[in-house]
């Protein structure tokens, strides 16, 4: 995307290009043994207790964030309590974003229950706004916390939960944290979706489920076959990155207290 960026820069004066601290990722960077304890060592209840305290694999020695955890409507960037995301992250992104106008919003999902690994990881496998007003959530994965829930109450947000997923990738690729590949079940990379306007919906063709659903829900869905790219990680929306948007930057929550 660098050619793009650069004539962007050229052609607009007013055109910033930013980028986030550069990781250096090294030892310190991460808790020693993590995930030999995760797998040998933690029972189920060590394992949801940390999960419920936030602490996972990543130390506080330096910002790091990951960008799929995170997931924009207008003004208000909603951002995934989550394995991949660290506090110097979040407060560095807070920073940055509120000096260009926008808000964050730290939003966490359940899980324990559903997830064996206890690894929260990227929205998009469990939360997905298809048009202004509606938020779609997987009913196994729901707002963990009351206070996310009563601020899209407040601004008359809808929230759905979405239908079970119906597809069992077998493809060999074990690419098991979010497609459930090779696991006989299927997985809730089903969510993921693309958004091309208020009624038009980009979903992979293999979840019919959740295409009736948004068809009732009024949307005209697009359904796309993904069984190729999905191997190399991530469904629809994990692989599309939009930089350059029609519109104004709406406040689609103009209630914040």
């Amino acid at each position: 995307m660098r050619p793009l960026f650069e004539r962007y820069f050229r052609e607009d004066p007013d055109c910033q290009w930013v980028s986030a601290p550069r990781p250096r990722l090294t030892d310190e960077s991460y808790v020693p043994n993590y995930y030999h304890y995760m797998r040998d060592v933690w029972t189920d209840e060590e394992k949801a207790q940390r999960y419920y305290d936030k602490k996972w694999a990543l130390t506080e020695v330096e910002p790091l964030w990951d960008a799929a955890d995170m997931i924009r409507a207008g003004k208000d960037v909603f951002l995934n309590v989550s394995s991949v995301n660290n506090a110097l992250g979040r407060d560095w992104l807070r920073r940055y974003i509120t000096s260009r106008g926008l808000r964050l919003h730290e939003i966490r999902f359940d899980g324990p229950r559903y997830l064996k690994g206890y690894q929260p990881w990227h929205i998009d496998g469990s939360f997905v706004f298809p048009c202004p007003g509606k938020a779609i959530y997987s009913p196994k994965k729901p707002i963990l916390d009351q206070e996310s829930i009563d601020f899209f109450k407040k601004n008359d947000w809808e929230l759905i939960p979405a239908a079970e997923p119906v597809h069992i990738w077998n493809d060999p690729c074990p690419y098991q944290i979010i497609s459930s590949a090779g696991s006989g079940k299927p997985g809730w990379i089903s969510l993921n979706v693309i958004s091309i306007d208020p009624k038009t919906i980009c979903v992979d063709a293999n979840e019919i489920g959740y295409i009736e659903q948004l068809n009732k829900l009024g949307f005209e869905v697009e359904p796309i076959k993904y069984d190729k790219v999905l191997k190399f990680g991530g469904m629809l929306h994990c692989n599309t990155l939009d930089i350059y948007r029609e519109g104004g930057c709406e406040d689609y929550f103009p209630v914040q207290d």
